[in-house]
């Protein structure tokens, strides 16, 4: 019951934060595009496809989340949190199309007349946009460290590439005003190079969690174990899961003289102490093993 009540706190936490960014990340992808379209702007353009992919990437996210969010059932006995884990590699793999959606605007801008219009509301949408992409980018990556979600962190960093795409837009506007008009395009491939950069950042740290990679400090958990009262040593300690649902097993030495029951009261003392030291484990398997002590 209590996993659930934590498990349901978690969702609508994460998905407070997702609604709040969507609606900020459509604004800033609208002023983006509209403009960019009407000063025939490539580099504002690109800037704003790649903002709206933030606010598609929330829409996946709260899609993710409630998916996650499912209890363990028969076909799914270790729960659904993984589906949060498949649906941030998605983000990455719209990052990805949306570099080739730009190469294209940018391949069809060097073959045909291209005049980019360079006005003062161009400097105001964008600084305007990038402000707000400040905020978001921040409290997204504070409220994702701060609940354990991997998605809200990586859904900031997606945010942290658009800040310096929109710097970078902004210098390639001052340049183009200049009568440097290649600069909206090359800039354009500049962006590209950004976003794909965020893209594989995020799939390898989504890699980590499919392939299980440790999340927790093995020599923190047996420091734990070690001080709990009929605990001999422990070793084979193992875990897997994300920042805010990992799973772990370890082997416990005890006395061999120990009744059964007197030993299963040191394995619920063992998890019950590890849970209250590492909140974010969900799960622990004791394996009790009597100590052989040389005759």
């Amino acid at each position: 019951m209590g996993s659930d009540i934590v498990t349901k706190n978690y969702t609508t936490e994460v998905r407070k934060v997702l609604i709040c960014t969507l609606i900020l990340n459509l604004i800033v992808a609208l002023s983006k595009i509209l403009y960019g379209y009407l000063t025939n702007s490539v580099a504002m353009m690109s800037d704003g496809f790649h903002s709206g992919f933030d606010g598609a990437s929330n829409v996946i996210g709260l899609i993710g989340i409630w998916i996650a969010s499912h209890p363990p059932d028969e076909k799914h006995p270790y729960g659904h949190r993984k589906y949060e884990t498949l649906f941030t590699i998605i983000i990455a793999v719209m990052l990805f199309t949306t570099c080739l959606q730009i190469l294209r605007k940018v391949y069809q801008s060097f073959y045909e007349d291209h005049i980019t219009i360079v006005t003062q509301t161009s400097f105001a949408v964008m600084f305007m946009t990038m402000g707000v992409n400040i905020f978001v980018m921040l409290y997204e990556k504070s409220k994702g460290k701060k609940l354990g979600s991997e998605f809200l962190v990586a859904d900031a960093m997606h945010t942290k590439s658009d800040i310096l795409v929109s710097f970078t837009v902004i210098i390639s506007l001052v340049f183009t005003k200049m009568g440097y008009h290649y600069a909206d395009s090359i800039v354009g491939i500049i962006i590209t190079f950004f976003i794909a950069r965020i893209g594989y950042q995020i799939i390898k740290e989504a890699s980590y969690i499919l392939v299980d990679t440790i999340c927790i400090d093995t020599s923190a958990v047996e420091l734990v174990v070690n001080n709990i009262e009929g605990v001999r040593g422990c070793h084979d300690i193992r875990t897997r899961g994300s920042a805010n649902s990992i799973y772990l097993d370890l082997h416990a030495l005890v006395d061999g003289n120990l009744s059964t029951e007197n030993a299963h009261g040191i394995a619920d003392n063992i998890e019950e102490e590890i849970k209250k030291e590492f909140p974010s484990v969900v799960d622990i398997i004791v394996h009790i093993e009597p100590e052989i002590l040389e005759k």
